[in-house]
């Protein structure tokens, strides 16, 4: 396949890539897989902690795609992602799409309780306000999330690069079998596992009625003598997947695969994971792991972080050009 960029959108001009400050080397594979530069801009913070924007060079008229995570430090890490959509829009650019891999507060994306906001519809809105046309994310936390933007977008997977990445190891692996961390996930590690041609088994959890923890109760399916390949869309505080491999580990499992796609890493992620009897952690860069992180990960397993960058990329250029995204995946 080639990266050579063939523009049929003569309406929107020629791509135009911008970058925030909370995931360069994201930005940097995609200018890379496109040969595309990316674009100047100034980021400056001023002491009453605003934050002002100015473009090195004009996008009126052009394609432009801004990638910015809303990733930690959240709040700043979105004001950014605001303020420089709306500069963007402001200097007449044809058409603005916001590149952003993890998305925050998709966890809040219904009314569970009395008196909790919908956090989830209020980014999405504040986005598509500040002057996004577009939006590319990948695995959002629920689907239906999509359902609050009224601007079109890409909602990306990244499990055909984590079930590529585990074909590799699957010959070495002793009757593996994919373990879900809750009920909920069931669905999506059915895919995996039905993809992967092997078979499910699932952790029976019970969230605390007060806080973002839960309780794994029970293992439904066989992990005995097997090397099991514990699958999530995130990882936050790390309990889930700490405990899911705790308990798979008391079932008799043999190798324990964890395998998730953003490396959200709240603390105290990283120390319960280390403590993990997890052999093996597969995962995405769509979120940055502090290099002292990784380097306690990688003491007591293998730690693979692989790259989103080709994949965004070749949406980018996908859309840019007006082609179908689906035919990535024989969709």
């Amino acid at each position: 396949m080639t990266n050579e960029i063939t523009s049929n959108a003569g309406m929107y001009g020629e791509i135009k890539l911008f970058a925030g400050t909370a995931i360069p080397h994201v930005a940097e594979g995609i200018s890379k897989y496109l040969n595309i530069p990316i674009s100047g801009r100034d980021i400056i913070d001023f002491p009453n902690e605003n934050i002002w924007i100015r473009l090195h060079e004009s996008v009126r008229g052009q394609d432009v795609y801004l990638i910015q995570n809303t990733s930690r430090p959240v709040h700043r890490n979105l004001m950014e992602l605001l303020i420089m959509l709306q500069t963007l829009r402001l200097d007449s650019a044809g058409r603005v799409t916001a590149v952003i891999p993890h998305l925050s507060y998709t966890r809040s994306d219904k009314k569970d309780k009395p008196r909790v906001p919908i956090t989830a519809r209020l980014i999405a809105d504040m986005i598509e306000i500040a002057g996004a046309d577009r939006y590319m994310t990948m695995d959002m936390h629920a689907g239906q999330i999509q359902g609050f933007f009224s601007i079109p977008g890409d909602v990306l997977t990244a499990y055909h690069i984590l079930k590529d990445h585990l074909r590799k190891f699957l010959p070495k692996m002793k009757n593996p079998v994919v373990l879900t961390v809750d009920l909920g996930f069931a669905k999506k590690g059915r895919n995996l596992a039905a993809e992967l041609d092997i078979p499910i088994a699932f952790i029976e959890k019970r969230r605390r009625a007060k806080g973002n923890s839960a309780e794994a109760l029970s293992l439904i399916g066989a992990t005995e003598g097997r090397d099991v390949i514990i699958v999530d869309d995130e990882v936050d505080t790390g309990g889930s997947m700490a405990e899911a491999a705790f308990l798979a580990k008391k079932n008799g499992a043999r190798g324990i695969y964890s395998v998730f796609v953003h490396p959200v890493f709240s603390n105290p992620a990283i120390e319960k994971l280390a403590a993990s009897p997890i052999t093996h952690l597969i995962a995405t860069n769509t979120v940055p792991i502090p290099p002292e992180g990784l380097k306690t990960l990688k003491k007591n397993r293998i730690v693979d972080i692989l790259d989103i960058s080709p994949l965004l990329g070749e949406v980018i250029r996908r859309a840019h050009e007006g082609r179908s995204v689906g035919e990535m995946f024989d969709e």
